[in-house]
C-alpha cells in the first residue's frame, strides 16, 4: 500500500512528481469556472433568492414526484437490486467542474472501483447551474469507463435550473415540467418569479449524444426521483434531497420517516453533512423535527451518515447515549474546488475530539494549498507561500495538538508564519482568542476558487469505497492527488470498520 498523506510529503503529492494520465482525459476546452465571475453569480442567483423570498424547491420537487410516480415509479421509492450479501459501492461528492482536478480522479477510481455493484454521487453532480449541456463533459465523458450503474442525490447547483436536467439524466428522461402562472404582483413569490434563473432556450440539445459515452446495459440507473432508497445486499442506503437551502420539505421527512422503519442496518446519503467543519447541522424538516432526529434513533438502524457540498473529507464518530457509535462523513472531494480544512478549529463536539476527528486534506496541507495560490494570485509568493512543513508546523501550534504528519527537522513558526496562518483563517483552539477577527473567514477560502486556479498537483481530490457484509461496512477513503504514484496505487487516507451486528 502506498503511503498516505499522514505517512509522508511525497503521499499528500507534494514534490517534484510524475504526472498522472489523467491529463489525457481532459476535454481540449476547459470551461474555467471563477466564483468571482458577475455572470456566473448572476446565473447562480436562485440560492439567494429562495433565503430572501422563500424557497420554492419543495413544491417543485413534489411535483416532480407526482410525474414519476404517474409514470410508474415505485410508490415507495425503493431501488431493489440483487447484490448479495457480501458488495461493495463508491461514493464521490461534489464531482461536476469539468477541469482537470475532475478527471484527476478517474484512474484512481476505475482502479480501486473494480467490481463494485454501483457508484452513488453526493451533492452538485453539475457546475455552476446545473445545465443539461454541461453532462456531457462533467458526466458522461469523465465516468465513461465506470462499468456500473450511478445513482445521485442532488445538491444546491442541481437545482439552480428547477432540477430538470438531473431529472432527464437519473431518473429515465424525465420530460420537463409544465410551467406554472405567474403569481401577480405585487409581494415576495411575484419578486422571486421575476429574478428566478432559468435554463436557457435549447439547453439539453447535446445530451442524447453526451449519453451514447455510458449506454452500455450494465451502466445503466433508472431512480424514482430526487430521493430514493436503495435495498442492496444486507442494507438500505438512503438518499435524500436537501434542495436549494439544505432542508427537508415535509412530505420527503414523512417519507424519510417511513422508509427508516425498515428492520435493515441503514446509511444515509445527503447533499448537506449533518456534522460538519467542528459543527452539528441536524437538517431542519419542513413541520418540525431533523433529519439528525430520525437517523439517530435506534429503531431506525443507521450507523453511517454521508453528505456531500462541503469539498473535502471528513469523519465524526459519533457516541450516542445508548453506547452506539454513529460514523458522520463529509464526502465532498470528487471534484469541485478544495474548500479548506485549515480554517478548522480544535474539534469538540458531540463527544468528538481531535483524537477521534479525521480529515483530508491534512490542515497542514490545506494551509500549504492556500498560501500557493494567495501567494501566486496576489503577485506576494515570497511573503504567502509556505511549505508543507511550514503548514503543518503553525496548525500543530494554533490549535495545540501533534500534526498527523511531523514536519521535517529544524521546521520553525516563525513571525511570518504565524501572519500568513492568520489572513489565511487557520482554526484555533477554542479557549484561545484571536488577536483580531477576520469576519469573513470562512469566505475568504473561495475568493479565488481553487478548482479554477489549481492546474498542477496536488489536487486533494478524494472518494469513498464501501465495502459490505452482513457484519460490518469497511469505508475507506482514497486520495486523487493528480500523481501518477497515487492514480496507480490510490492512498487510503482514512479507514473505518462498522459494525452492523
Amino acid at each position: 500500500m502506498s503511503d498516505s498523506s499522514r505517512d509522508t510529503a511525497a503521499g499528500a503529492g507534494w514534490g517534484d512528481a510524475e504526472r498522472g494520465v489523467y491529463r489525457h482525459l481532459v476535454p481540449e476546452r476547459v470551461e474555467k469556472i471563477s466564483w468571482l465571475n458577475p455572470r456566473l453569480l448572476w446565473a447562480a442567483r436562485n440560492g439567494v433568492l429562495a433565503s430572501w423570498f422563500g424557497d420554492p424547491t419543495g413544491r417543485t420537487r413534489d411535483r416532480w414526484v407526482a410525474q414519476r410516480a404517474a409514470a410508474g415509479a415505485p410508490a415507495d421509492k425503493v431501488i431493489r437490486r440483487d447484490d448479495p450479501d457480501r458488495f461493495s459501492f463508491m461514493v464521490l461528492g461534489d464531482t461536476g467542474e469539468g477541469d482537470e482536478p475532475q478527471y484527476a480522479v478517474i484512474p484512481g477510481l476505475l482502479t480501486v472501483g473494480q467490481g463494485t455493484a454501483f457508484a452513488v454521487v453526493a451533492s452538485d453532480v453539475i457546475y455552476p447551474v446545473g445545465s443539461a449541456d454541461d453532462y456531457d463533459t462533467k458526466f458522461f465523458r469523465p465516468y465513461r469507463d465506470y462499468p456500473a450503474p450511478i445513482y445521485a442525490v442532488p445538491g444546491n447547483h442541481d437545482w439552480y435550473e428547477g432540477l430538470g436536467a438531473f431529472m432527464r439524466v437519473f431518473c429515465d428522461d424525465a420530460p420537463p415540467l409544465p410551467a406554472e402562472p405567474a403569481p401577480r404582483p405585487p409581494g415576495r413569490a411575484w419578486l422571486r418569479h421575476l429574478l428566478w434563473h432559468r435554463p436557457r432556450p435549447g439547453d439539453g440539445r447535446r445530451l442524447d449524444a453526451a449519453r451514447a459515452q455510458r449506454s452500455a446495459p450494465g451502466q445503466r440507473a433508472v431512480q424514482p426521483g430526487p430521493y430514493w432508497a436503495i435495498d442492496a445486499g444486507p442494507v438500505r442506503i438512503v438518499g435524500i434531497d436537501t434542495g436549494l437551502l439544505g432542508t427537508l420539505d415535509a412530505a420527503q421527512g414523512a417519507w424519510l420517516r417511513e422508509v427508516s422503519r425498515d428492520p435493515r442496518p441503514k446509511i444515509l446519503v445527503t447533499g448537506s453533512p449533518l456534522y460538519v467543519d467542528g459543527e452539528h447541522h441536524p437538517c431542519e424538516i419542513e413541520g418540525g423535527g431533523t433529519v439528525d432526529e430520525i437517523v439517530r434513533d435506534p429503531a431506525h438502524r443507521y450507523v453511517l451518515a454521508i453528505g456531500g457540498d462541503i469539498h473535502n473529507y471528513q469523519r465524526y464518530p459519533v457516541r450516542l447515549a445508548d453506547g452506539r457509535t454513529l460514523q458522520y462523513v463529509v464526502a465532498g472531494g470528487g471534484g469541485a474546488f478544495t474548500h479548506a480544512t485549515h480554517t478548522i478549529p480544535r474539534v469538540d463536539v458531540a463527544g468528538v475530539g481531535e483524537d477521534d476527528f479525521r480529515c483530508y486534506p491534512l490542515r497542514g496541507d490545506s494551509l500549504a494549498f492556500y498560501s500557493r495560490l494567495y501567494g501566486r494570485r496576489l503577485h506576494l509568493r515570497r511573503f504567502f507561500t509556505l511549505t508543507e512543513d511550514e503548514g503543518a508546523a503553525v496548525i500543530a501550534r494554533r490549535l495545540g495538538v501533534e500534526p498527523a504528519r511531523a514536519p521535517a527537522p529544524g521546521t520553525r513558526v516563525t513571525w511570518r508564519t504565524r501572519l500568513v496562518a492568520s489572513l489565511l483563517g487557520a482554526g484555533r483552539r477554542p479557549d484561545r482568542r484571536a488577536r483580531f477577527r477576520l469576519p469573513v473567514r470562512k469566505i475568504y477560502t473561495q475568493l479565488f476558487s481553487p478548482g479554477s486556479a489549481t492546474y498542477s498537483p496536488p489536487f486533494f481530490k478524494c472518494f469513498l469505497r464501501l465495502d459490505i457484509s452482513p457484519e460490518a461496512v469497511r469505508l475507506r477513503c482514497h486520495a486523487a492527488t493528480g500523481n501518477r504514484a497515487q492514480e496507480i496505487d490510490p492512498p487510503v487516507e482514512d479507514e473505518v470498520l462498522i459494525p452492523l451486528v
